[in-house]
């Protein structure tokens, strides 16, 4: 195709991506349409040129993503303070144990985002990712990109494992599954998870309505009882489907000859090879 051929094409991705992006019914194929063209052509924003700028740019580095099981009391987290760092969802009431902020945070629940949005959307420590259909309560500023968030789940490629964030990311049942993904995206080599506790309680005393739990005591499965405390809701996190993920994305990277390590102290994930935390120092 020559250089008036592909003129004429982008014009015309750019128009249906103007038309298609009024209408709320089929905006996510709007999305798709947007990062296609960002991933193939150019980016036709801010935010699509910010997200292309990360690829490779951590090329043979090592990071560490942070859950927020319970474990994450046992280890001494100011060690991380000079690593690259994932956090998610409430990482940053942490602040006081870890004395430093993560280099990057991810947001993908609903319920998080909706019940902690003012928190969300005054955090400026980190540079944060978020999906798209969370613009309804989380805000973009000069540290916030948001992604072209993908779910296969139900069909028979589930999950997916985007190699491509500039493109998309799937959905994987986990936050952790986005961090992974774009830990791919930006060329970590080696990824060591930390407060992967992998193990979930349901109080009894929970008010449970469809897929939301509504606590109404401590949160037994966090760093903190407050975590997901007295008032918050949460999704049951449905540990086996979260494995398929883990297994897809320790498929990918070692295809790729880099690594997932498990550094979390204690816990039930045992898809990842496992390593001492202290050790890695």
């Amino acid at each position: 195709m020559g250089q008036r051929g592909w003129l004429s094409f982008s014009l015309i991705l750019i128009l249906m991506y103007s038309v298609l992006k009024k209408y709320k019914s089929i905006k996510l194929r709007s999305y798709n349409i947007r990062y296609w063209f960002s991933d193939k052509l150019f980016p036709l924003n801010q935010n699509d040129k910010k997200l292309k700028q990360f690829h490779n740019s951590h090329f043979n580095e090592r990071c560490f993503i942070i859950g927020n099981g319970p474990s994450l009391n046992k280890l001494d987290l100011t060690r991380l303070k000079n690593e690259y760092t994932f956090g998610v969802n409430a990482i940053y009431t942490n602040y006081e144990r870890m004395g430093f902020y993560p280099t990057y945070y991810a947001v993908e629940d609903i319920y998080v985002a909706e019940d902690r949005s003012q928190e969300i959307n005054s955090y400026k420590h980190s540079v944060k990712f978020f999906p798209n259909y969370l613009k309804h309560c989380l805000v973009g500023d000069y540290k916030t990109i948001f992604i072209n968030f993908v779910s296969n789940y139900g069909s028979k490629k589930f999950p997916g494992f985007s190699e491509n964030a500039a493109s998309k990311i799937y959905f994987g049942g986990t936050v952790s599954y986005v961090c992974l993904q774009l830990a791919y995206y930006m060329g970590f080599s080696k990824v060591y998870l930390i407060g992967f506790d992998h193990n979930y309680l349901i109080p009894k005393e929970a008010l449970i309505s469809g897929t939301e739990i509504l606590s109404t005591s401590d949160d037994p499965n966090h760093f903190s009882p407050t975590y997901f405390g007295k008032g918050k809701r949460w999704h049951d996190p449905k540990v086996e489907r979260m494995e398929l993920s883990y297994k897809k994305a320790k498929e990918v990277f070692e295809k790729d000859k880099r690594k997932i390590y498990n550094a979390t102290a204690g816990g039930k994930l045992e898809v990842f090879e496992r390593k001492d935390y202290n050790l890695l120092f």
